[in-house]
């Protein structure tokens, strides 16, 4: 213990003073960046509790305390609940002492469940605020610019939060009440009253357990989900940007534009591609399109794991000429292709009206 303590000591002081509860925050804050970020560690499910804690309670919790550093109430009438406890990473010498009375009327502070309470709505609230905010700046909704504005949001917080504790005197600072909720909680569970307390101990305990078991085998080995692949055609914009929009309509035969295509695997499982670019000439009628003539112009073959991407730039020179000439891209899982591909071979497509005029 002294060892510790003379551990502690090194630390700097704004450290060794911090608050429990806000040294959680910054913890939870790097943790977090962490699990999502790390090559390794945000491939397995560590992310998924982590990331839940991160945007659903921490910003709101760091937030709620900046605005009240005071301790609130408590209903309980018991002075040891709201001040008697591990709130500070220091011993008890630097939190200075404890209250020894009644708290005071006159505070503005809240409890805890009020915390908690706010604590979750305004997380709610303002994680989409930051994502409407990164929406309209260079970076986008990605992960990393959100993974950065929500740690920045939380970690400014929790600074304040701490600096406005450390301007309060000791005995009206807020602290989660961990002593007293051990104390309690050890009293409960090993010294209960009754032999029907101790049975109903027993099973509190077991069903936390089963439901700690199973949220976290949910979270170890998912459900697959639905099964699909997806394949579209993208063009680059002025800045590089790959964009669903602005595809060259107008050909003169002989010449080419360029064109993207993509690909995406989510049929939790490693699949090769082929996708079949064919160009066809049809006629509609009674709201039917028959195909009258098609021509295969390229093929493209890709290997692809869960849940990855491809985009490939390639040539599109169409050569039949005349207007509504449609170019299809067929693409085919698992890299078998009819002799005769087409639309009614496979249910991935992706299709373009062109005009071609002759040279």
């Amino acid at each position: 213990m002294a060892e510790t303590r003379s551990l502690v000591a090194l630390l700097p002081r704004p450290v060794r003073t911090l608050p429990a509860d806000l040294a959680a925050v910054f913890a939870l804050v790097v943790l977090t960046n962490v699990a999502a970020l790390a090559p390794v560690l945000r491939e397995t499910s560590l992310r998924v509790p982590l990331g839940l804690a991160f945007v659903l309670f921490v910003p709101g919790y760091a937030f709620i305390a900046a605005l009240f550093p005071e301790a609130g109430d408590d209903p309980t009438g018991d002075p040891e609940a709201d001040g008697d406890s591990d709130g500070d990473l220091a011993d008890g010498a630097n939190r200075g002492p404890l209250p020894v009375g009644p708290l005071l009327d006159d505070r503005s502070g809240i409890d805890g469940i009020e915390r908690v309470a706010l604590s979750f709505g305004l997380s709610i609230a303002v994680t989409p605020l930051i994502g409407l905010v990164l929406n309209f700046t260079p970076w986008g909704i990605r992960l990393g610019p959100i993974m950065l504005a929500i740690s920045v949001f939380t970690v400014g917080a929790a600074a304040v939060a701490a600096v406005r504790r450390w301007e309060l005197p000791p005995d009206e600072r807020f602290r989660v009440p961990y002593r007293a909720w051990y104390a309690a909680g050890r009293a409960e569970l090993l010294e209960p009253d009754t032999r029907a307390d101790a049975a109903l101990n027993v099973v509190l305990v077991l069903s936390l357990l089963l439901a700690v078991g199973s949220v976290g085998y949910a979270v170890a080995v998912p459900p697959d989900g639905e099964q699909f692949s997806a394949v579209y055609i993208l063009t680059e914009d002025d800045d590089g940007e790959l964009t669903a929009d602005n595809y060259p309509t107008e050909f003169t035969q002989g010449e080419s534009e360029e064109i993207v295509l993509g690909v995406d695997n989510h049929e939790h499982r490693t699949v090769d591609y082929t996708a079949v670019l064919v160009e066809q000439r049809v006629s509609v009628a009674d709201n039917e399109t028959t195909v009258e003539e098609q021509r295969e112009l390229d093929r493209f073959e890709t290997r692809l794991g869960h849940n990855e991407s491809w985009h490939h730039q390639h040539e599109l020179e169409p050569t039949m000429t005349g207007e509504n000439v449609r170019l299809v891209w067929l693409l085919y899982p698992g890299g078998d292709v009819p002799e005769e591909p087409s639309a009614d071979t496979t249910e991935y497509s992706a299709h373009l009206w062109v005009n071609v005029s002759e040279e």
